[in-house]
């Protein structure tokens, strides 16, 4: 589980904005960006907030590309778990359905304060996994990992989180408490 220190102190950290896409409406301490391109009922993408929000972490959740950006324009990001087998929008053809996992990787890397992120892969053959990996800790992904489907999976994610949390944020909330 995450655990933290408030760090009120903190210089030249983002500060939370209006959390629009927020479960509350409030700004979180820490917004991180949750992609899922997904279609399963009560998936991880589904689970992971109700886990964190007790926390004080805001899970601005983006099911394309689209929606993706316009949640980073709207909301500091701390953190991302990016999907890269997330469409561009909803009504993207077969050739570009998948383009909006690398270009929200792009997106998120042009940021001013570029987030720590955690990248979901496809699940696609070795061949296909491999480049993923490459391109996406090319693109400066904390971590790469597979698309949780079990308890542990999520476990997993969530351990991936703290440790970005702790090296990112030497285990502050960034900004300070709120």
């Amino acid at each position: 589980m995450l655990n933290v220190r408030s760090n009120a102190d903190a210089p030249d950290q983002p500060q939370p904005g209006s959390g629009s896409g927020t479960p509350s409406g409030a700004p979180g301490r820490l917004n991180l960006l949750l992609s899922y391109a997904g279609w399963r009922d009560e998936s991880w993408a589904d689970r992971l907030p109700r886990l964190l929000e007790p926390m004080g972490i805001a899970s601005l959740r983006a099911e394309t590309g689209r929606e993706a950006s316009q949640v980073i324009s709207r909301n500091p990001i701390h953190m991302a778990v990016v999907d890269l087998g997330l469409p561009l929008d909803a009504a993207a053809d077969p050739v570009a359905a998948e383009e909006g996992g690398p270009r929200l990787l792009e997106i998120l890397r042009r940021l001013d304060q570029p987030p720590p992120t955690v990248v979901v892969k496809r699940g696609r053959s070795h061949r296909e996994d491999c480049r993923e990996i490459n391109a996406a800790l090319r693109s400066g992904a904390f971590a790469v990992i597979d698309r949780p489907h079990s308890a542990s999976d999520l476990e997993r994610l969530l351990e991936v989180l703290r440790r970005c949390l702790t090296r990112y944020y030497q285990g502050r909330w960034p900004g300070g408490a709120v």
